[in-house]
């Protein structure tokens, strides 16, 4: 792990009373940047895109997750397929699919959002928004697409 793969977290907690007994402890924890980025997102935030993510990691075990431009990716080899992110002024989770233009047909849930060429996502403001079985088949279909193509971006 080189140093910029990695963010050092310190958690301190002082003087923790239990029973008269008082506890200093001061621990060091190395945070991936993705990580961190999920552990800053406020709720419901955070709970949709942890399991949006353990989703993605538990369907497609080849997806290598990246933290590029400060959000997380999800890609094959180097081609992004998937990132998550939050957009200013909006309160939802932006689950964006790069090659989203090719996918939208056979899933409506993919919207062009802020007029995108390429990208389509589906925008989830609780995790119960999220049809499990319709996204797990549009994992697979985003994947044997990227598979295909020579790169990611084409527009």
């Amino acid at each position: 792990m080189s140093g910029s793969d990695k963010t050092i977290l310190i958690v301190s907690i002082k003087n923790v009373k239990k029973t008269n007994l008082f506890i200093n402890l001061k621990k060091r924890v190395i945070v991936k940047p993705v990580d961190a980025y999920f552990l800053n997102q406020g709720e419901p935030y955070q709970s949709i895109m942890l399991y949006v993510r353990s989703v993605i990691l538990n369907t497609l075990p080849e997806v290598q997750e990246r933290y590029s431009y400060k959000i997380p990716f999800y890609n094959i080899g180097k081609k992004p397929m998937i990132y998550l992110n939050v957009l200013k002024g909006k309160e939802y989770v932006d689950v964006a699919f790069v090659q989203g233009i090719l996918l939208e047909k056979d899933f409506p849930v993919l919207k062009n959002d802020n007029n995108r060429k390429q990208v389509r996502s589906i925008q989830l403001k609780q995790i119960e928004d999220l049809d499990h079985e319709n996204f797990v088949k549009l994992l697979n279909v985003a994947f044997k697409e990227l598979k295909k193509s020579k790169r990611a971006w084409f527009i």
